[in-house]
């Protein structure tokens, strides 16, 4: 297998998807894939169809499947066991204190198909979009989902006198399926896998494999973040990157250019991933599986080695990155203030159209697919970018063969 094909994707919400391509594709051996695994944080989130058959243990030679996860970034000052990250830690990050409070700050959609000739996706869900809840929690922003249900299944496990560690658990299980439920019914799809990654460990990732590479249309400086950087292309790791991906304040379109940072951010991960021997270095092989079993929750059903083999089929230009059909980004709410219109029928027509390769309305490039690329040019950092994209690079749709130029 090989290893380049094998990490087409990574990033803060991708990290139980570089798992099981690290883990799967660059010679460990079985027993450091098995003590690697055993390692991760798992936890049972996936509720099973009640109206699908039972499909009976997997057969060795079964044939592949699609595949839907949900990745979440969390942003949590808490570690993958709940437990508050100490306080130097968040003074390293510019956390602010360990709340224990869970917002998912990152939702991002994949599909990778059965089929290898046919294009993956990765559709980003803004953490504000105007949704119905599932639980029974009425109408509120997107990234409330998993701590509303959280919250009242701690209330209610306390008041039957569950002991606290109990409390946790459960309670964060709950959360955790109660936002897949509601990913589940905006989106058409069903979400068969989870990866869920803290603050902390998206930086420990980003410092493990030696930066990443982004590029700025513009300088910022933005004080609620402290993003504080040049135009043009630049490799970031640790505070810097998160500085970068968490930035909304001072962009002209707010957490929707966010939301466009964040899938940049992957690509460009994906391409410092094939250009710079990061799979073939083993200090940062290293640091990298165990930054991954330090900050990753998977679902426990997840066959990460079959996973591995189906995701080396695909290569960059076959990974697309977009964002659900939006309305107004300041709808004014009832009870949550400001917040981004989302008309869910749109979104799941938007879904139907990507899963049936046909052009997706509302999606940024006009026919719904890639426009036809130019040759990549390489820059003084090693960096291939599509040719002719600068300033209006925003406008096209991202993929992983290159590092796109974002407000």
């Amino acid at each position: 297998m090989s290893a380049r094909r094998a990490l087409t994707w990574a990033g803060r919400g991708v990290a139980g998807l570089v798992s099981a391509a690290l883990l799967a594709g660059i010679g460990f051996g079985w027993a450091t894939y098995r003590d690697a695994v055993d390692d991760l944080v798992t936890d049972d989130v996936i509720v099973a169809d009640p109206s699908a058959p039972d499909p009976g243990p997997p057969a060795p030679d079964a044939p592949r499947t699609d595949q839907t996860i949900l990745l979440v970034g969390i942003d949590s000052r808490t570690d993958t066991h709940g437990d508050p990250l100490p306080q130097h830690v968040l003074d390293h990050l510019h956390a602010g204190d360990a709340t224990g409070v869970r917002n998912t700050d990152t939702m991002i959609v994949v599909h990778v198909p059965a089929d290898p000739d046919r294009t993956a996706f990765a559709v980003s869900l803004p953490r504000d979009s105007y949704v119905d809840i599932a639980g029974g929690f009425g109408r509120h922003k997107l990234n409330s989902a998993y701590a509303r249900a959280m919250n009242a299944k701690a209330d209610e496990l306390r008041a039957s006198g569950a002991a606290e560690a109990v409390v946790e658990r459960k309670s964060r299980t709950a959360g955790r399926r109660n936002l897949i439920a509601t990913v589940n019914a905006l989106t058409g799809l069903r979400v068969n896998h989870y990866a869920e990654i803290n603050l902390y460990g998206f930086s420990e990732i980003t410092k493990a494999v030696g930066g990443v590479p982004v590029c700025l249309t513009a300088p910022v400086d933005d004080e609620f973040s402290g993003a504080e950087f040049p135009a043009g292309h630049q490799l970031l790791a640790g505070v810097d990157a998160l500085k970068f991906v968490r930035q909304r304040h001072g962009l002209p379109n707010g957490d929707l250019d966010r939301v466009r940072r964040q899938q940049a951010f992957l690509a460009g991960l994906a391409n410092r991933m094939f250009s710079a021997g990061t799979l073939t270095d083993p200090a940062r092989v290293t640091a990298l599986v165990d930054a991954l079993t330090r900050s990753v929750v998977l679902d426990e059903d997840w066959d990460l080695l079959g996973f591995a083999q189906q995701v080396a089929d695909l290569s960059g230009d076959r990974l697309e990155f977009s964002t659900i059909p939006t309305g107004r980004s300041n709808l004014e709410t009832p009870y949550d203030g400001s917040a981004v219109e989302v008309d869910p029928e749109e979104v799941r027509a938007y879904f139907a159209a990507l899963l049936g390769d046909q052009p997706a309305k509302g999606k940024p490039g006009g026919d719904g697919r890639a426009p036809v690329r130019e040759p990549l040019a390489e820059d003084r950092y090693g960096i291939t970018t599509p040719a002719g994209q600068g300033d209006e690079g925003d406008e096209e749709p991202i993929t992983a063969d290159g590092v796109p130029c974002v407000n």
